[in-house]
């Protein structure tokens, strides 16, 4: 068949979305002739709409070797790159297409989002305004804008461009979501977040990521309906390998490991490839450099925990280096300062930046406490700015990424017949993995149940975990457990979103419980909350997502809590504090043990109290709580971790000894 005649068809059949077919027409071409411009250049940009900007940018670099300077070429090949993490040659290309054309709108804007990766906030807004400057009703330009001024923290502007591009586009899905996700992230209209997120999923049930938002969005707000089908949908989608929820979303319903583990790939590998870098000189010193990354040296759950380790680390055998990427300043970055040797800012600086800002310090042992939670710059070790990277307390799960060495866990939360299911080599600590802070502050003054909402005679259960992580299968389970223990109550946390008391209450009511029987509690600071928790008689845990903090914070203000062990290490964190605290007997492996167990305790006094004298007793004599003895744990691990890379071994998993 003449080859023009095949372009022409496989054009014909690109411009009616049968890219499989039109695929195979393109390859049978450049199969005749390998140069053939069209078919390279369009082969290329079907292959960039398929998700793969790799071969995109194999092609296309093709074709333009044929002809540099076409323009759409040159705009897809920039687009290719930035799909590749490439933002520095991104911005070469589109520098070359923008010599030739000046203000050429896809151009502008593709660099304008490759320099937004690359830090250059203020370049990559003027470039946007340029595009608005000559095309008002550009909706995508005021989408890229919005994104790069919620990125900037310019929360009320972001949102007026979101608003403007959806009002040029009514059914524009990425603008739905960005504006849904800005909404209920930054807690501006939870309802206004679930409807444009529905609708983007109307429009496009395939859109990355959308599916899992929208369900994470209901589960804050304790919305169960079509939870089932919307969960189902999820795993199927996850295991063909789909971009379908974010991987700390997923853990709220993940009872898969291996399910996990592909998430994290798809979502990982594809947002945070692996860079060149220059390989690390085998150096060994007095002392080992470790580097923390967290975006969290605060009040939070992970700044409160880890405050302890960083001042019990062994500073004649190490040096700590803090490399922070968020900017809260309160107590627990006061006291974090104090405790490194070297406490950065990183936050301002692109990841490529910041991964030569840490490499210049010469930091043995690079360590991220986010992974996928919060301020994620997994980017950073993408560069591998250190010989030893390392994954840490802030994501229970494997990262999925090539260039993370190890993750620190424990045998109760990754036994070894799952080692396969984590892409990182597993270091074993023993008694637990969990770091807890001996020096954290309890107010002095236990606040009266009153004072609480509380009633004075009932049997207080609690739970005070996020809202996420409650699911029907668990709320149907305390329902059950009230109904069993006549005049108890159920102290909860109030969520984040407006609906999720009213809801919780109307699936009480379902179950037959008095709607008033569950207490919602406001925000406190953590000195506070720990102190009300004595307010409670026993902690009830959540499945498929344990208490994490949360259980390490009811034990530490002298609650005992029960758990039910899951399949999945989130599930899992809940047994191994109990049995680092020595309460195995607070540890159920079935739904219903768990319940009769939780029912037992709340009907028979003595038996609660002498579970509760054990927790006293035990709480500062068992390794759970025990900071110092923690750390030199941690330090054996890292000193492994060294000694390995130093005498030329390949990372691998290990068990860290009991110390003496």
């Amino acid at each position: 068949m003449d080859l023009h005649v095949m372009g022409r068809q496989a054009i014909a059949l690109h411009q009616q979305g049968r890219l499989a077919d039109a695929e195979t027409l393109y390859r049978q071409i450049l199969a005749l002739d390998p140069n053939v411009f069209p078919a390279l250049y369009l082969l290329g940009m079907l292959r960039l709409q398929q998700g793969d900007s790799g071969e995109a940018v194999q092609l296309i670099g093709r074709a333009l070797a044929l002809n540099p300077n076409d323009p759409a070429a040159l705009v897809h090949y920039g687009l290719a790159l930035v799909g590749e993490s490439r933002f520095a040659d991104a911005v070469t290309s589109f520098d070359r297409l923008l010599a030739s054309h000046p203000g050429e709108p896809a151009a502008l804007m593709g660099r304008g989002a490759a320099l937004k990766a690359l830090g250059r906030h203020a370049p990559a807004l003027a470039d946007y305004e340029s595009v608005l400057a000559v095309d008002a009703r550009n909706a995508d330009a005021w989408n890229g804008r919005g994104l790069l001024l919620r990125s900037l923290g310019r929360i009320d502007e972001a949102l007026d461009s979101f608003n403007q591009a959806i009002a040029l586009m009514p059914d524009f899905a990425e603008g739905l979501q960005n504006r849904g996700d800005l909404l209920w992230s930054d807690k501006l209209d939870n309802a206004g977040a679930t409807a444009d997120l529905q609708k983007a999923l109307a429009l496009e049930p395939s859109r990355a990521l959308l599916r899992g938002s929208l369900l994470h969005l209901k589960m804050f707000a304790g919305d169960w309906s079509d939870y089932a089908q919307q969960v189902a949908a999820i795993h199927h989608e996850v295991r063909v390998g789909k971009l379908v929820i974010h991987p700390f979303a997923y853990q709220a319903i993940m009872e898969d490991p291996a399910d996990s583990q592909i998430c994290s790939r798809t979502y990982g590998q594809g947002r945070y490839p692996a860079q060149p870098f220059q390989p690390h000189a085998q150096e060994p010193r007095d002392k080992i450099r470790i580097g923390y990354v967290s975006g969290d040296f605060r009040e939070q759950a992970v700044g409160l925990l880890m405050a302890g380790l960083y001042e019990q680390h062994d500073k004649s055998r190490f040096e700590l280096f803090a490399f922070s990427t968020g900017t809260a300043n309160d107590h627990i970055r006061t006291r974090a300062q104090a405790s490194f040797d070297r406490f950065i800012d990183i936050t301002p600086l692109s990841d490529a930046a910041a991964a030569e800002r840490i490499r210049r310090e010469g930091i043995d042992i690079l360590v991220t406490l986010n992974g996928y939670f919060g301020s994620e710059r997994l980017g950073i070790f993408a560069h591998r700015p250190a010989p030893v990277q390392v994954s840490y307390m802030g994501f229970p799960a494997t990262l999925g990424l090539p260039y993370i060495d190890y993750i620190l866990a424990d045998r109760i939360v990754i036994p070894e017949t799952e080692r396969a299911f984590y892409d990182e080599q597993v270091v074993w600590l023993p008694e637990t993995y969990w770091v807890n802070d001996s020096r954290r502050d309890i107010a002095g003054e236990t606040p009266a149940r009153a004072a609480c909402g509380l009633p004075d005679d009932a049997f207080v259960f609690c739970n005070f975990n996020s809202s996420y992580k409650l699911t029907p299968d668990t709320f149907a389970g305390w329902m059950r457990i009230l109904a069993q223990a006549p005049g108890s109550v159920l102290w909860l946390l109030a969520g984040n979103n407006p609906a999720y008391e009213g809801n919780l209450r109307r699936q009480a009511q379902a179950a037959g419980i008095d709607p008033q029987r569950l207490i919602f509690a406001a925000p406190v600071s953590s000195a506070q909350h720990l102190a009300r928790l004595k307010c409670a008689d026993l902690s009830l845990d959540n499945l498929p997502y344990n208490a994490h903090t949360t259980a390490a914070d009811v034990l530490w203000a002298g609650v005992p809590i029960i758990t039910c062990t899951g399949s999945t290490w989130p599930g899992r964190v809940a047994a191994s504090l109990l049995t680092a605290i020595g309460l195995e007997e607070l540890i159920c492996t079935m739904a219903a043990d768990y319940e009769a167990l939780a029912v037992a305790l709340a009907r028979s006094p003595d038996r609660l109290n002498a579970v509760t004298q054990k927790l006293a007793a035990n709480r500062l004599t068992t390794p759970l709580f025990d900071t110092a003895r923690f750390a030199r744990h941690m330090e054996a691990a890292y000193a492994e971790m060294m000694a390995r890379y130093l005498s030329g071994e390949a990372p691998a998993h290990f068990a860290v000894p009991l110390s003496e």
